[in-house]
């Protein structure tokens, strides 16, 4: 797919007049000239590039002479494994192509194993999209990456015996990525997950715990709240899943854990944490 400079200015952020500039300048970047009427025409790889250069300046401040030369001494087809496919990703994403959004995640799920595909590649692409990315290609790329995410963990074995967790975004947050990371890292570690989901009003949560007494229940608050708002939803969750214990994270929690210690649930940033937590729950019950 070629693009013409007021569709790269446009995606990258970087004026057409800028970009003839560093043409003449730098040598970068290096467009081809159609045939016929001789526009400048770039390649995918072009439009990452520029891209690349604009987050050094941005992000590293760096001169734009000195962020040209990283980029070009360093093309991504020289990066390491994760970090070239994680370019090509965001590429595919900002000309929102989603067939080569596919071909991206096919290319990183062969090439990696579990750990380093969920765990290096798609948690990290999550974690950056609010960053990166306008309203619509957030919604195409994170849609993408979901998907992936359950795909995973409904392929990986289930421990006939292992500690139950039930996994949910309380109601009006339909923000279930990092959850879904969660259950992937629970599952490996031995764990039963139950996913509810996005969105999931306590009535739910109150069905699910009745049926299947959950050893953990872990709750994601990505969207932020008031106090009032957050210490209702958590006080409601917490009868309906009572007695079974309740621990929450996501950035709308971090911003509450004060609110969060007070009603009686627990803040864990990790499975690992959440896993120490559950440790000290079962430890204190088989106490005399």
């Amino acid at each position: 797919m070629m693009l013409r400079i007021r569709t790269i200015a446009r995606l990258t952020g970087i004026r057409e007049a800028t970009l003839r500039a560093w043409e003449r300048r730098y040598g970068f970047p290096r467009p081809m000239r159609s045939e016929g009427n001789n526009y400048r025409v770039y390649s995918r790889e072009e439009v990452e590039a520029i891209r690349r250069v604009a987050r050094l300046i941005e992000l590293d401040g760096l001169a734009v002479s000195e962020a040209i030369a990283q980029v070009v001494a360093s093309p991504v087809k020289t990066m390491p494994r994760a970090e070239r496919h994680q370019e090509r990703f965001w590429a595919a994403v900002m000309l929102l192509d989603g067939d080569e959004v596919s071909r991206v995640l096919d290319e990183a799920q062969e090439a990696m194993d579990v750990d380093t595909y969920c765990d290096g590649f798609l948690m990290p692409l999550l974690r950056e999209m609010s960053a990166r990315l306008d309203v619509a290609r957030e919604h195409l790329a994170s849609g993408y990456v979901r998907q992936r995410l359950r795909q995973v963990l409904s392929s990986l074995e289930s421990t006939a015996n292992g500690p139950r967790a039930l996994l949910a975004c309380l109601a009006g947050d339909f923000h279930e990525g990092g959850l879904l990371g969660l259950g992937v890292q629970l599952k490996r570690k031995g764990w039963r997950v139950t996913m509810l989901g996005a969105d999931t009003p306590a009535d739910a949560l109150r069905a699910a715990c009745e049926q299947l007494h959950p050893d953990m229940v872990a709750l994601s608050f990505v969207q932020r709240r008031e106090t009032d708002e957050f210490a209702t939803l958590l006080s409601d969750a917490l009868r309906a899943c009572a007695p079974s214990p309740v621990v929450v994270g996501g950035p709308g929690a971090r911003e509450h854990l004060k609110t969060t210690f007070t009603l009686g649930a627990q803040y864990a940033e990790s499975s690992q944490e959440l896993i120490a937590l559950w440790s000290q729950v079962r430890t204190a019950q088989s106490r005399p």
